[in-house]
C-alpha cells in the first residue's frame, strides 16, 4: 500500500482531434465508460486524454499533425484536473507545419520534458500487441517511459545519450576520422549510458515481481512468466564497447552497440513469449505489463495514475475476463478509470462491483453523448 495523492481529470475540451470535431465532456472521478461500434471514436477520446499527459498520441506516428482532423488546420485540447487538492489546467495546440504548444495553467513550458510525470497515466490498448510481436524499440520505449516519469535524472540522461548518439552516427556517416571529435561525443554517451544501465537494472528487479503477480491474478497459477533485462553493457563499459566496435561501426554506418539496443526479454515458462504465446496469453501478458506499470508509477510519482482501458476484453476467455474485472474493480488500488467497449455487458459488471459514481457515454461518428451516470440514479 502506497501513500498517494489523488488526481482526476474533471473536464476535457476537444477540438479537431482526429474524427472528433468538437466535444466538451464532464467526467466521473471514478469510472467513465465509452460505448460504441468500432471506428466511431472511442479510442480517440482516450488518446486525447493520453496526449494531455505525454504531449503525443498513443496511436499515431510522431508526426503531430497526424492527429489533426482531416478537414482542419489545427487541433486544441484542454484538460481541467484536480491534482493533490489543487486545480491544474493543461492546454495543447498543434497547427499543421508548426511546433505544438503545451501550457500549464496558462504558462508555456520551457522544455516539454518538464511536463512528463506531472499527470501519470497508463493506457492498455490492443496496440500493446507490439510489445510482444514488435521490435526491440517498443519494449525499450516502455521501459524508458515508466522510469522517466518517476526519475527525472534518468530522463535527462536519456535525452543527452540520444543527442550524443545522433551526433556520433552523423560523424560516422560523414566519414569523420578525427579522434578528438569522437572522444568528446563518446564521453557524453558513456556518462549517460552508466545512469541508464544502472536505473534499468534496478527497475527490472522491482518491476518483474509486480508483473508476475498481476499475470497470475488474471491467468491463475498454471502459467509461469518472467522478465529479464538484456543489455550490451555488463562486463564491458560503454566506452569499451565503442572502442571495440569502432571499425565495425564505420563499416555499418552507425553505432552498433550500446544501451540504445537494450531489450526486455519476455518469457512464458522457459520459452520466449514472442514465439510460443497464444492470443489470449499475449493479451494477458500485455495487460499485466500495464497493470505493473500502473503500480510502479503510483509508487514513484506519489500520485495515483489515470487508467485507460481500451477494448481490453477482446480475445480473452471468460475466466480471464472475470479476473480482469475483479482486478480493476478494487477501488483501493485504482483511482479514475476510463473504459471502452462495444457493448455494455462488461461495463455494467464493473460498475455493479464498484462503489462511487460513474459516467457513461455513447460515441458515434466522433459525436459523444452522455447517456447515464450514478449521480442521475441517485436523484431519480
Amino acid at each position: 500500500m502506497y501513500l498517494c495523492s489523488g488526481m482526476t481529470l474533471e473536464q476535457i475540451s476537444i477540438l479537431n482531434y482526429k474524427n472528433i470535431a468538437e466535444a466538451q465532456l464532464q467526467f466521473s472521478e471514478k469510472v467513465n465508460c465509452l460505448i460504441g461500434n468500432n471506428g466511431m471514436g472511442k479510442t480517440n477520446v482516450l488518446d486525447a486524454i493520453y496526449y494531455l499527459s505525454y504531449c503525443r498520441s498513443f496511436t499515431s506516428s510522431n508526426e503531430h499533425s497526424a492527429a489533426i482532423n482531416h478537414d482542419a488546420q489545427f487541433l486544441m485540447l484542454q484538460g481541467r484536473y484536480s491534482r493533490k487538492g489543487s486545480p491544474e489546467e493543461i492546454a495543447v495546440s498543434v497547427q499543421r507545419g508548426k511546433r505544438k504548444t503545451v501550457k500549464r495553467n496558462g504558462k508555456d513550458y520551457k522544455r516539454l520534458s518538464e511536463h512528463i510525470g506531472l499527470l501519470p497515466l497508463v493506457m492498455v490498448s490492443p496496440l500493446d500487441w507490439d510489445l510482444i510481436r514488435g521490435g526491440v524499440d517498443e519494449r525499450r520505449r516502455l521501459m524508458d517511459q515508466i522510469i522517466s516519469q518517476g526519475n527525472h535524472q534518468y530522463l535527462d540522461a536519456l535525452i543527452r545519450y540520444n543527442k550524443a548518439l545522433e551526433q556520433r552516427n552523423s560523424m560516422i556517416k560523414n566519414d569523420y576520422r578525427d579522434p578528438l571529435l569522437y572522444e568528446t561525443v563518446e564521453q557524453a554517451m558513456s556518462a549517460s549510458a552508466t545512469v541508464l544501465h544502472q536505473a534499468r537494472q534496478q527497475w527490472i528487479e522491482e518491476f518483474a515481481p509486480i508483473f508476475m503477480r498481476y499475470y497470475q491474478a488474471i491467468a491463475g497459477d498454471g502459467e509461469r512468466v518472467r522478465l529479464s533485462y538484456k543489455s550490451h553493457l555488463g562486463e564491458l563499459t560503454m566506452q569499451q564497447l565503442l572502442n571495440a566496435n569502432r571499425d565495425r561501426d564505420m563499416i555499418m554506418g552507425y553505432t552498433t552497440r550500446g544501451v540504445h539496443r537494450d531489450d526486455i526479454e519476455l518469457w512464458l515458462g522457459d520459452h520466449s513469449m514472442r514465439k510460443t504465446g497464444s492470443q489470449g496469453q499475449c493479451k494477458t501478458y500485455t495487460i499485466a505489463l500495464r497493470m505493473a506499470q500502473f503500480e510502479f508509477l503510483k509508487k514513484y510519482t506519489g500520485t495515483t495514475p489515470i487508467l485507460l482501458l481500451d477494448d481490453i476484453f477482446d480475445k480473452l476467455d471468460e475466466q480471464r475476463v472475470v479476473s480482469i474485472i475483479n482486478v480493476v474493480s478494487n477501488s483501493q488500488d485504482f483511482g479514475q478509470i476510463f473504459i471502452t467497449d462495444t457493448n455494455r455487458t462488461h461495463l455494467d459488471e464493473i460498475i455493479a462491483m464498484m462503489s462511487g459514481d460513474y459516467a457513461m457515454f455513447m460515441v458515434e461518428n466522433g459525436a459523444i453523448t452522455a447517456v447515464a451516470s450514478r449521480q442521475e440514479e441517485v436523484h431519480q
